[in-house]
């Protein structure tokens, strides 16, 4: 059986130079977030820190999973195999097994009544106005108590106390289960995991159909079924390779004010009422490594993740356009608050790259509302490429298309309010841009556009000639 274990992810990254240390002593409610960024943004690696201030025994890791490379790591594959990898895995789900929780690490150390204190936890203060620390990378397990069905998704918690958080549930599934037991005013049994194995992570950012067990796509993932445990005071299932599962439930019509917070936008949500967490119970390992995860400006893990869901959503969406693109490549731009996407593909006839556009900001995921298209000498994932493209390519008359009045994802601030509806529908405008050179059959026009590079510059290797 596969190690199924977060922190196997994090030696994982240290062994192939991907982590560094911090041993100095640090505080999560004042600098791990800015130390984590920093370390990413400079070197391009994860963090580990081992000295926290006021939580003696806790270890946290930050940006283990923020680009293709990270991810690789954890699914054991290459990164440039790594989205058809995911793809087709996502079609072969395991469905998970119960061990015996004598077995199960995230049961080393139990706490009940007042002793399951939220404010023992590391948590981080992550963006600047925030009002304090927030769990952000707590992924809830709840049951559909009509089917039986599991569920799990993330969901932002501000800590308010030993016992309370805020609950964000946005209009998904975990809504529409959330409002079969307060119908019933009764309150919604929960088991929040913070630090798994990056399959768990992956798939609890998923957008599948309703009933879909997210667990069960995680075991596709790793190709292996993942092991579960019952929870201590609900009748749960959680992972038993987890560093920390936070038991509870979602206190019917009880709300709270929560916010604001520093978003994958990298803009702030600001304050509104949230739904009520109370805590119950709290397991961990016995030398735990938290979670921590940089939600806001300028890229964290939190975009990440989406942004790899959309990525895989959207190749398997845009394989249906026209019988099949000529697809090499999708990017969602985490740096533009996953509201962007490049499409490299090599048009085969005029049009079809607005085709697959105006599919790509028809998938199953809202988020983006800027869709580009760039050919197949351009690299997806370098804006200076594609910036380049969208300079050389585009006549704005002819390859920019405006489309009004479309529905928006709810953080998108800059859009309208839905009349009559929350904050969380919303309705704007969406951009495609068409930065391809003229399709296949037309190839004197192809070579028009073709960019001056340095002669021999597919060839020439610097190793070669460099010290």
């Amino acid at each position: 059986m596969r190690d199924q274990s977060f922190r196997g992810h994090v030696r994982n990254l240290e062994q192939q130079g991907e982590l560094v240390r911090v041993d100095t002593e640090t505080d999560p409610k004042a600098n791990v977030s800015a130390i984590g960024w920093k370390t990413f943004d400079r070197f391009g690696k994860s963090t580990l820190f081992t000295n926290l201030k006021g939580h003696p025994g806790w270890q946290l890791a930050t940006a283990v999973i923020t680009d293709r490379r990270k991810w690789a790591i954890g699914f054991g594959v290459d990164e440039d195999a790594l989205i058809p990898t995911l793809v087709e895995r996502l079609k072969k789900p395991v469905e998970p097994v119960m061990v015996d929780a004598a077995t199960a690490p995230v049961k080393e150390v139990i706490l009940t009544g007042a002793d399951a204190d939220l404010t023992k936890l590391p948590a981080m203060w992550t963006s600047e106005a925030d009002p304090g620390p927030y769990i952000a990378a707590g992924m809830a397990i709840i049951r559909d108590p009509d089917t039986g069905k599991r569920n799990i998704s993330y969901h932002r918690m501000q800590v308010m106390g030993p016992d309370r958080t805020g609950f964000l549930i946005c209009p998904r599934h975990a809504q529409q289960i959330h409002q079969r037991y307060e119908a019933t005013n009764t309150p919604m049994p929960a088991a929040v995991v913070v630090g798994a194995h990056p399959a768990i992570l992956y798939a609890a950012g998923y957008t599948t159909t309703f009933g879909t067990d997210e667990l069960a796509v995680a075991g596709g993932l790793i190709e292996d079924a993942i092991r579960l445990v019952k929870c201590e005071t609900n009748d749960l299932e959680v992972p038993a390779d987890a560093e920390l599962v936070i038991e509870g439930e979602i206190l019917p019509h009880e709300m709270t004010e929560e916010g604001p917070f520093g978003e994958v936008t990298g803009t702030y949500a600001m304050e509104g009422a949230t739904q009520v967490f109370r805590v119950t119970a709290i397991t961990h390992r016995r030398d735990p490594v938290f979670y921590g995860m940089h939600a806001g400006a300028p890229m964290g893990d939190s975009q990440s993740i989406t942004a790899t869901c959309i990525e895989c959503a959207l190749h398997e969406h845009l394989a249906k356009v026209e019988g099949g693109l000529d697809l090499l490549d999708i990017r969602c731009l985490g740096i533009a608050g996953l509201m962007a996407v490049v499409l490299k593909l090599r048009p085969r006839v005029a049009g079809q790259a607005k085709t697959a556009l105006m599919a790509a900001l028809s998938g199953p995921y809202m988020h983006p509302k800027l869709a580009i298209a760039v050919d197949d000498d351009i690299d997806a994932g370098d804006l200076r490429q594609v910036f380049w493209s969208l300079t050389t390519r585009v006549d704005a008359s002819r390859d920019v298309t405006r489309i009004g009045n479309t529905r928006i994802w709810s953080l998108d601030n800059v859009s309208d309010i839905v009349p009559g509806m929350s904050a969380m529908y919303r309705i704007g405008g969406k951009t495609i841009i068409d930065a391809t050179k003229p399709a296949a059959p037309q190839a004197e026009e192809r070579e028009r556009f073709a960019a001056a590079m340095p002669k021999n510059y597919a060839t020439v290797r610097l190793e070669d000639f460099l010290p």
